[in-house]
């Protein structure tokens, strides 16, 4: 069995957006498996002993394309990137201008494409001399989830995840495979600077959290966990592929909690105590009959006919 531990020893891996949250998370974590780590970012960690900071914007294409020379230069070709770096946005389809559009899918798409773009020659000799090379997009559930008031962040979302299929079936034929991660809302300092600027942080939280089935935010080490596995020598047979790191957001239809401090009232029909069903039949004086399991079978063989 595969040591999981150095399961990256000898590549070079690039994490854009790695100065905090989840693109910091993820360098570390790739960085504590075995890999040489870049980070690219408009400024660099505040503790990035273990990592190699490069200073760019990605709406910047020399920027860029300086930045991955230089990490190519240092670490040698990359063989694995991570497009982490994005922004966020609030907001319904008429709440932002043509600006904002520009300046959003800027950082959140053509930064995916920029940095791919600089990359893909470090990418393809990597796999020339290890047999492999990833690309992990970071995406969201806003991409393939109705959230209100986030028009343009999903729109920019649903751009990433259709680019990572596009690029997967693109590249896959040369030994590079692409995913993305489909985070829910996770607790990072971008997320918390958000809440900062509402007009009740601690409801806004509570909102964020319950929206979740699991009624908590994501975190950053859980996100990292999924990206180090999407872009691992050991998934080699997953590509193309959306991976949902977002409590059961997604997928999940959870029936509302029972209030467990309100007593069962004479007309709550077939609610029991504690959230159990009891099957019965409602009185015209507004009582609950219950019925036999005898009469319970009867209704079923009825129907079953």
């Amino acid at each position: 069995m595969a040591d999981q531990s150095a399961e990256f020893a000898g590549l070079a891996a690039l994490v854009t957006g790695g100065s905090s949250g989840i693109g910091l998370a993820t360098a570390r974590l790739l960085a504590a498996r075995g890999a040489r780590v870049a980070v690219l970012d408009r400024v660099k960690p505040a503790d990035s002993t273990d990592l190699y900071p490069v200073v760019a914007d990605v709406t910047d294409d020399a920027e860029v394309r300086a930045a991955v020379a230089d990490v190519g230069q240092a670490l040698g070709p990359v063989a694995v990137l991570i497009n982490n770096a994005g922004i966020g946005a609030a907001g319904t389809v008429a709440d932002n201008d043509d600006d904002e559009w520009h300046r959003v899918l800027d950082v959140n798409v053509l930064g995916v494409v920029r940095t791919t773009r600089a990359a893909l020659p470090q990418l393809r000799d990597a796999v020339r001399r290890h047999g492999r090379a990833a690309i992990v997009n970071t995406c969201s559930v806003a991409a393939t989830a109705g959230l209100p008031n986030r028009a343009l962040y999903s729109a920019t979302k649903g751009a990433v995840y259709s680019l990572t299929l596009a690029m997967a079936a693109d590249h896959i034929r040369e030994g590079i495979r692409v995913n993305c991660v489909n985070p829910g809302t996770a607790d990072t300092p971008w997320v918390q600077r958000l809440l900062d600027a509402a007009d009740d942080p601690g409801a806004e939280r509570a909102a964020l959290m319950a929206r979740q089935p699991t009624g908590r935010l994501v975190t950053a080490q859980e996100v990292a966990a999924a990206i180090a596995y999407l872009a691992s020598p050991l998934a080699g047979a997953t590509t193309g592929t959306a991976l949902a790191v977002d409590g059961g957001m997604q997928g999940l239809r959870l029936r509302p909690r029972p209030d467990r401090h309100r007593p069962p009232q004479p007309n709550d029909g077939n609610i029991g105590l504690h959230g159990r069903y009891r099957f019965g039949i409602s009185n015209v004086s507004g009582g609950f009959s219950p019925l036999t399991r005898k009469d319970i079978r009867s209704i079923f063989l009825t129907h079953a006919r």
